[in-house]
């Protein structure tokens, strides 16, 4: 019989690499600290310079190990061949690529017009927020997937949501003293790119499988991150555990999407949202 490995070791990437979209964000930060405490090597893509400046003296900080960051506009292609050019030139190869970049547009509170409203939402917030959170996750697959399938070796893990499998609860944002017109509400476009997301993930799961690429996709539930009182009881009445994730509750999935201890898990959407879903 062949030798019984370690199970613990099937979570360990010390000889991966992975590209990490939206990486100098609230978020992304979690996703690279995650594959770094398990070995992996990671590469930050952002547009925010300033954000992965203090990204890399975080990384820095917290483990003393640089990091490699690089400011990309994932909507543009070209910057996207551009940057997997100048990874190559380093002498790396992507094995991992999470799609987590977004645009989560935040209520104009108090505004006269609310313009995240359906019936005001400008058609310009709609390509501008699918272009960075849809078209720029399928850009980043065409290219760093491909790359991957030439290897016959390769993980993408698309961040969806738990509003990309079900509808936000607009009663969540009501205010009882604000007419119709100026009631805070989720935008539609967050709703549509993380159901997309998944959809994306079960088409990438069926197209390079015979290469060796695995695609999945992880939807979390809200993180707590500073929401008033109110929106917390509301939120909790909402899920079974009575409460939003903690910021660091992703880390092991995360890990655990990206090694071999899934290596059977493709096309696969895992929800963690404290049963919110089940609900």
């Amino acid at each position: 019989m062949p030798e019984t490995k370690n199970i613990l070791n099937k979570f360990k990437l010390n000889n991966d690499c992975a590209v990490i979209t939206g990486g100098a964000g609230f978020l992304g930060i979690q996703h690279g600290e995650a594959l770094i405490e398990a070995g992996c090597s990671i590469i930050l893509l952002d547009i925010n310079d300033d954000a992965l400046l203090q990204a890399k003296k975080h990384f820095i900080k917290k483990y003393n190990k640089e990091i490699m960051t690089y400011r990309c506009d994932i909507t543009d292609e070209s910057e996207i061949i551009s940057t997997q050019e100048q990874i190559k030139a380093k002498g790396m190869e992507p094995s991992i690529l999470i799609n987590n970049a977004a645009i989560d547009a935040k209520p104009e509170h108090g505004s006269i017009i609310n313009n995240l409203r359906l019936e005001n939402f400008d058609i310009s917030n709609w390509t501008k927020e699918i272009n960075t959170g849809l078209t720029g996750a399928f850009l980043c697959c065409k290219h760093f997937g491909n790359s991957m399938a030439n290897r016959n070796k390769g993980v993408i893990l698309n961040i969806s949501s738990d509003l990309g499998l079900i509808a936000p609860n607009q009663n969540l944002y009501k205010k009882s003293n604000l007419d119709y017109e100026k009631q805070d509400v989720k935008p539609v476009t967050y709703s549509v790119i993380k159901h997309g997301l998944i959809g994306l993930t079960k088409y990438m799961a069926t197209y390079w499988a015979d290469k060796g690429v695995r695609c999945n996709a992880l939807a979390p539930g809200g993180v707590d991150n500073q929401y008033s009182a109110e929106f917390l009881e509301k939120i909790g009445n909402l899920i079974p555990m009575g409460r939003m994730a903690n910021i660091d509750e992703y880390k092991a999935s995360v890990v655990y999407m990206c090694s071999d201890a899934s290596s059977y898990m493709n096309g696969a959407t895992i929800s963690i949202d404290g049963g919110r879903t089940a609900w």
